[in-house]
């Protein structure tokens, strides 16, 4: 799986827009603590959860988070309606993105590598379970757009199975310049396009590939879709139109990693 590339150089920033992250569920908690780049505030659980998460931190030398016992009912407030939270909920501030340059350097010296980059993806639980698949499949970042893309929420670090932890995430102003800056470091831009001529296995995929995937309703934009070197299609029955974005993702991330896992 992609893990955080200690030899990058950053600095540790935040967005004014989202300064807390309420993360909640056992596994997306667990893998937050684990994290040393994350910073949690404070824990809220349930009394049955206490001792495990009070260990859990202890051994991972964040013994300076307060861990607070309150009623599952209390940790449902903080959240919507329809969170699983498992009586564990924490209060986090949000992963420090990386710039496009730093994704680039995470491929220096990289033979074959794969980014996914997502234009104008908004729903959160996608952006999470695309996270997810891209850990999974060794990817080496995902990619969003500033503009009309969420900025991290405790329901994409659930929909992600913590893998948000360590999976880079890159948001950019202008996806065209992205896409310039990518195919200078070596990487093939190819485009997801139902109407693509080609399909996902026609095309070679060794070396350095960033594969864009469009929005839930509308896909790629013009403007992105010309800014790519080919587009691609995944082949299907004549009678469903598309996939699910998150679904398609794993599909393409799957067929551009097995070579290579």
């Amino acid at each position: 799986m992609t893990k955080t590339n200690k030899n990058v150089s950053r600095k540790q920033t935040y967005t004014k827009k989202s300064n807390i992250v309420n993360i909640y569920g056992k596994h997306s908690v667990e893998s937050a603590i684990k994290n040393p780049e994350r910073l949690i505030n404070k824990i809220l659980c349930s009394q049955d959860n206490f001792d495990h998460f009070d260990s859990l931190c202890k051994e991972n030398d964040k013994k300076h988070i307060e861990i607070k016992v309150v009623d599952k009912r209390e940790i449902t407030n903080h959240l919507t309606s329809d969170a699983t939270h498992q009586g564990v909920m924490a209060q986090a501030k949000p992963l420090e993105l990386y710039s496009i340059e730093e994704v680039c350097a995470l491929a220096n010296n990289k033979e074959n590598c794969n980014v996914i980059i997502l234009d104008q993806v908004t729903d959160p639980h996608n952006v999470g379970a695309i996270i997810r698949s891209a850990a999974a499949f060794g990817t080496l970042a995902v990619i969003l757009t500033d503009k009309n893309s969420p900025n991290e929420t405790g329901s994409m670090c659930k929909t992600s199975a913590g893998t948000i932890e360590y999976m880079p995430v890159c948001k950019v102003l202008n996806l065209a310049r992205a896409l310039d800056v990518l195919k200078k470091a070596g990487f093939w831009t190819i485009g997801m396009d139902g109407h693509a001529k080609q399909t996902v296995s026609s095309v070679n995929k060794a070396g350095k590939n960033a594969i864009v995937m469009g929005s839930e309703g509308k896909g790629m934009r013009r403007l992105t879709e010309e800014n790519c070197d080919i587009t691609i299609k995944l082949p299907m029955a004549k009678n469903v139109e598309s996939l699910n974005v998150s679904t398609a993702a794993s599909i393409v991330l799957y067929e551009f990693s097995k070579d290579l896992l």
